[in-house]
């Protein structure tokens, strides 16, 4: 397989086969407004969604600093899933299983919430609900992942099944698995075709969408761009992986990197080998893991962790890849689907996450500030990005649901747990994910666990233990 991308960057596959929309008007000057939201990505646009939808008289206003859909919302492997960022355990002690089991059961019942608001809307987005499959191609990741069902399996909403090599080879021909886990809650998704639809039904609604207005300041009752003011109550948050650029955040969220390539369509021959008729979407047990998904146009986009941290904040706007992370995709492509081998890349990319300092997604608003944000979802946000728009869209209307009272939503006075300072930060992260590489290669090498202290030290590292 060639890991000469015919393109690479140019925001990502997802808006270069899709083509890039006409840009919206800028920010025409001082505005007022009821609700500003800063940045138009699935977050962002979701919770304006929920809120014209219940207050249709609402003025609500969302500002963006390049085009809506230009982040992680129009970038990501396209995984509709239930995943629970930072796992569900880590609700139990202050909430109890019980509380934690809603926070399951309210990811699980979403992928279905988005499924049928693109129905409803006319969003065709290549929605597939073919389900989650992660494999294992180690004994290794083989104890990792049937303990991973077990664990699974004790919560509402999840539905895990342990899969044999047989039956794994059966939905997905991934060359060396010996188990696999499928559960059927997850759909594959066209990213940029589900962001660029939602922001044209939020239009429809009568929310504008300011582009190129970029937001210099946040404070209570105003949001400061270059294009002007907005002088309005409430003021939300959907930045996610930018956030760190925004005055005081800084240390905020980590945006953590993560990388794509994508194949030319394969042929008939190749596809007769490798299955995947079901479009599951596809991830391992390696500690740097994979993901996957097979296009509606017959192609394989997969992806992975690049360079995780780039010093100081640092973010390439237009998702250019290093030719080292493009050869370690490809490469990594080719020995999970022999098939594919001669098959060339036809695009790659890059975009990031946002990561809090505990690895857990979040939700917050001050009804005395009127101040509110929702993510860090680390790489599990397109599902989660519904939930956070329906839960601050709640909160904004002080409506007491089953959603403002979800672990994830943090009191207004929560403490933040922010990153450590540069270069600790830096030198921390790419620490970490050495660590894990180091543990993967060497269970690669000899079959066996025998590098999992390498890993569960740096998990203790990231402080997701």
């Amino acid at each position: 397989m060639t890991a000469n991308a015919t393109a690479n960057g140019a925001v990502s596959f997802w808006w270069a086969d899709l083509g890039r929309p006409a840009p919206r008007p800028a920010l025409p000057g001082p505005i007022t407004a009821d609700v500003c939201i800063v940045g138009a990505g699935f977050t962002g646009l979701w919770t304006a969604y929920y809120l014209k939808r219940a207050e249709p008289g609402l003025r609500v206003v969302v500002v963006e600093s390049r085009f809506a859909g230009f982040g992680a919302s129009g970038r990501n492997g396209g995984w509709l899933t239930n995943t629970v960022t930072g796992g569900v355990e880590q609700y139990v002690a202050a909430h109890g299983r019980e509380g934690a089991g809603r926070q399951q059961q309210a990811l699980t019942d979403t992928v279905a919430e988005v499924v049928e608001v693109a129905r409803a809307e006319g969003i065709d987005a290549d929605v597939r609900l073919g389900g989650e499959l992660n494999v294992a191609r180690t004994p290794a990741q083989l104890a990792r992942l049937e303990a991973a069902v077990q664990a699974e399996q004790d919560w509402p909403g999840t539905d895990w099944e342990l899969l044999d090599a047989a039956a794994t080879s059966a939905r997905v021909a991934v060359d060396g698995a010996l188990g696999g886990m499928w559960q059927p809650h997850c759909a594959r998704i066209h990213p940029a075709k589900l962001v660029r639809g939602l922001a044209e039904t939020v239009e429809r609604l009568g929310v504008p969408i300011y582009e190129d207005t970029h937001v210099e300041a946040i404070r209570p009752g105003v949001v400061e761009t270059r294009r002007g003011r907005v002088l309005t109550p409430v003021v939300l948050r959907a930045t996610e992986g930018f956030t760190a650029r925004l005055p005081g955040e800084r240390r905020t969220w980590l945006p953590m990197n993560s990388s794509l390539v994508v194949t030319e369509p394969l042929p008939a021959e190749a596809w007769a080998q490798i299955g995947w008729s079901g479009c599951e979407a596809l991830g391992d047990l390696a500690h740097v893991y994979m993901y996957a998904q097979r296009t509606a146009d017959g192609r394989i986009a997969f992806g992975g962790r690049g360079h995780p941290d780039r010093y100081g904040s640092r973010i390439d706007d237009d998702g250019a890849t290093p030719v080292a992370t493009v050869e370690a995709l490809a490469g990594l492509l080719g020995d999970f689907f022999p098939a594919a081998r001669d098959v060339p890349i036809a695009h790659a990319w890059s975009g990031v996450l946002a990561v809090p300092r505990d690895w857990a997604a979040r939700v917050r608003f001050d009804p005395a500030t009127g101040l509110g944000h929702a993510g860090g979802y680390v790489g599990t946000g397109v599902t989660a990005t519904n939930l956070a728009g329906r839960s601050l869209a709640d909160l904004v209307l002080e409506r007491d649901t089953e959603l403002t009272s979800l672990p994830w939503v943090e009191a207004p006075d929560a403490p933040t747990r922010r990153w450590e300072p540069e270069p600790l930060r830096w030198l921390g992260v790419s620490g970490i994910y050495a660590a894990y590489r180091a543990a993967d290669h060497a269970e690669d090498r000899s079959g066996k666990a025998s590098a999992s202290w390498l890993a569960r030290a740096a998990d203790v590292v990231a402080g997701r233990h």
